[in-house]
């Protein structure tokens, strides 16, 4: 048993991992909106492990450190043959498993499917939405939802009143009843009051059918209001109901800072939007966002600093990390590998966990660029693990027998196949 390291297997997997990471942003940016989360997940640790074990094979079939010249000699044949079942299927089943975890609702969470819509109709926004936009962006938001969404529109200016109470979106017929009720709204002469919206929107959640729905409020405004809003705040956050604010070409400093804090206090988003022209966009945006909760991208809403979420995404990236590490040691069939390979993974693993909880913030290039260096780290801490968890070469010998012909020393140790029993191999 010794402590030693194969420095062109830790290049080879750091490279390994840096490809496999390109393959699986592809896959996650392609398919992460129109397939399973769990299976998207799935693939992406699978094409990774195999990325990162091709790489491992190649470096020890040209320098041997770990497992020796005899593996190389006997047992690269059975290592090609293990590749894709020991990390491409071994790691999508991981992957896919602990993302249906995740995927779970825990602690009282409630799945959001009901949306209260709560647009600005007071005077100004006859010249920030000349157009009336942000109609036809709720409309198209609305006609983008699923079957089993419920949606309801508050419209505010200085007063404020619920125009469509919650229903169900079943059918284009109740979508386009839904879209007639917003095209009736003409804005108003009046002020901007964030106090009676709030309220308005909360007695409609209040009061709907089937508690047990979770919900989300998206609140459009282009001005500041004077009200004190710390009761409806703390209102929503007993609730766990985030509120997602968006601003349209607001002027003044102190609104866009008013709905800054109410995203934040309730654990919704603020989104600023200089041109009408861009909330659809943003609309849709929310929308997509809604328990859209992978091992790999933000959490948002009232998820975003749930510590329960924290610790099992984690935990998750170090199961995962050390099912990648033992994946390797099936590969190179060594169970002495495998040990030190999958404590190496698991220790990469909870790191690379920290580092997409920490750094993950829903920008596409940041969070790629997080995930990029998570990728890297586990990588790099499973090659260089067998400096601290000791490995032995897995060599097969052959019997060694001194006495004359025909004593027992000449016997082979077979078993029922009267094969030589190889006392000295570590494979599994």
């Amino acid at each position: 048993m010794q402590r030693k390291i194969n420095m062109l297997l830790l290049l080879f997997s750091i490279i390994g991992g840096a490809i496999g990471f390109a393959f699986g942003e592809v896959i996650l940016g392609g398919l992460l909106e129109s397939w399973p989360r769990f299976i998207v997940i799935g693939l992406y640790f699978g094409v990774l492990a195999l990325c990162i074990g091709l790489a491992c094979l190649l470096a020890e079939m040209i320098a041997p450190r770990l497992n020796g010249s005899s593996w190389r000699q006997r047992y690269t044949d059975l290592s090609w043959k293990l590749l894709v079942p020991a990390t491409l299927i071994l790691l999508f089943a991981v992957g896919g498993l602990l993302q249906l975890l995740y995927g779970l609702q825990f602690g009282g969470v409630k799945q959001v499917k009901d949306i209260v819509l709560v647009v600005d109709n007071s005077g100004s926004m006859l010249e920030t939405d000349p157009d009336n936009e942000r109609y036809a962006a709720a409309k198209q938001l609305i006609n983008n939802m699923d079957s089993d969404n419920r949606v309801a529109v508050v419209a505010f200016s200085n007063t404020a009143e619920l125009i469509q109470p919650f229903v169900s979106l079943d059918t284009q017929d109740e979508k386009n009843s839904v879209n007639a009720v917003i095209d009736s709204l003409k804005p108003t002469d009046g002020g901007t009051d964030f106090s009676l919206a709030l309220t308005e929107a909360m007695k409609t959640i209040e009061g709907k059918e089937n508690a047990k729905r979770g919900t989300l409020v998206i609140l459009l405004s282009d001005g500041f209001s004077e009200s004190n809003i710390d009761q409806q705040l703390a209102a929503y956050q007993e609730q766990q109901i985030a509120v997602n604010t968006v601003g349209l070409s607001v002027v003044d400093a102190r609104g866009s800072a008013l709905l800054q804090q109410i995203a934040e206090s309730t654990g919704g988003s603020y989104y600023d939007v200089s041109e009408a022209s861009g909330l659809a966009l943003v609309f849709q945006n929310i929308y997509d966002k809604i328990d859209n909760r992978t091992l790999l991208t933000e959490r948002t809403d009232t998820m975003a600093d749930n510590t329960f979420y924290t610790l099992l995404r984690i935990l998750s990236l170090g199961i995962i990390g050390a099912a990648v590490g033992i994946s390797l040691g099936l590969l190179f069939d060594n169970r002495f590998l495998a040990v030190s390979f999958g404590s190496g993974g698991l220790a990469g693993g909870l790191l690379a966990g920290f580092i997409l909880d920490n750094g993950l913030s829903g920008q596409a290039f940041t969070d790629g660029f997080w995930r990029f260096i998570a990728v890297l780290v586990l990588a790099a801490i499973i090659g260089l693990f067998t400096l601290v968890v000791p490995v032995s070469e897995n060599n097969g010998t052959k019997p060694r027998g001194g006495g004359r012909k025909g004593s027992s020393r000449d016997i082979p140790a077979a078993g029922m196949g009267g094969r030589t029993k190889d006392s000295r191999s570590h494979g599994f």
